[in-house]
């Protein structure tokens, strides 16, 4: 990309990837910017367990009823667990480790897409969707699952962000004003 700006406004989530693998290199390049993301009190919290197993893929896509679907097809995962031992804004940390790995691929030339886990449950209703992850992949129950983050080569196209249409309503200069 040219500069930052043009990322953000090309950066859209991918859902569907091709069959391509993603090089080693690149792999390395992804989880290196979420090893540089700021954390609270340099707490680095988080854990990150890379998947490129396709069963294994498969069987982490079964995690919900809706929305997981992009894990089966992705090149590879990567789950995002943070200790929330460790500090107390660990959802935080890990979203933004989360963000930093999205913005990395799309520099890249790699789609990617944030499926959402914690507070989400399986197809039954009752089973939490990270106890279905930390089981298969053996994960300790005290480590939470925050999300399952999908990268592969994009195989569809989304327009890039329409910046005429950001909701600048939702900025407040200086102190809270009512948008009428």
């Amino acid at each position: 990309m040219e500069n930052l700006h043009e990322l953000l406004v090309n950066r859209r989530s991918i859902r569907r990837y091709t069959t391509q693998e993603v090089n080693a290199d690149d792999v390395r390049l992804i989880l290196e910017a979420a090893l540089m993301a700021p954390t609270s009190k340099s707490s680095r919290p988080w854990q990150f367990i890379v998947v490129d197993d396709k069963e294994m893929l498969e069987r982490l896509s079964q995690c919900k009823p809706a929305g997981a679907a992009p894990i089966a097809k992705a090149a590879f995962a990567v789950v995002v667990a943070v200790d929330p031992t460790l500090t107390d804004p660990w959802v935080e940390d890990g979203s933004i480790a989360a963000a930093y790995m999205q913005l990395q691929a799309a520099d890249l030339g790699i789609g990617s897409c944030w499926i959402q886990v914690r507070g989400r449950f399986m197809a039954d209703g009752i089973t939490p969707a990270e106890e279905h992850i930390q089981e298969l992949l053996q994960m300790p129950d005290t480590l939470p699952v925050l999300c399952v983050m999908t990268f592969g080569y994009k195989d569809e196209e989304r327009r890039p962000c329409d910046t005429s249409k950001l909701l600048w309503e939702k900025v407040h200069i200086g102190t809270w004003k009512d948008v009428e």
